[in-house]
């Protein structure tokens, strides 16, 4: 979660919103990003899906069966489809996304019994120091 938080204040310092998320297989990190919806004009440009896409072309496959993500806030609904389609392990995150988390705070894909896939989830990890970056960013 470190390394998360190192790339959310990276993006925050750029004025951008402190979302953030690293990829880590086998305890080595393999991708890192921060959301990039404003400059890439691309809605789909979070944090995670980023990430994702890197861990994936860093290791020639589209399945990330080992991999844990770690990621500032709870991911949305399209992040969550895209940590399930990747075969990704589990997903840990700091703090709870009272908009349109998708892990257990307003939807739970993550864990949902129609699908095929499941995530495991952590959450609260290092949650007091996330919060503090996003009440900076707000101001």
């Amino acid at each position: 979660m470190g390394e998360a938080l190192a790339e959310a204040r990276s993006g925050a310092g750029n004025g951008r919103a402190p979302n953030a998320a690293v990829a880590v297989i086998d305890e080595a990190m393999v991708a890192r990003a921060h959301d990039r919806t404003q400059e890439a004009n691309d809605p789909t440009a979070h944090a995670v899906i980023l990430a994702l896409r890197e861990a994936a072309r860093r290791l020639g496959a589209a399945r990330l069966a080992d991999a844990t993500v770690f990621t500032t806030m709870e991911p949305c609904p399209m992040c969550v489809g895209a940590l399930l389609a990747s075969n990704v392990e589990a997903l840990v995150f700091a703090v709870p996304n009272r908009r349109d988390g998708a892990a257990g705070t307003v939807l739970q894909l993550a864990d949902q019994a129609g699908l095929p896939r499941r995530l495991k989830v952590v959450s609260g990890i290092r949650r007091a120091e996330v919060e503090e970056l996003y009440a900076a960013h707000a101001t």
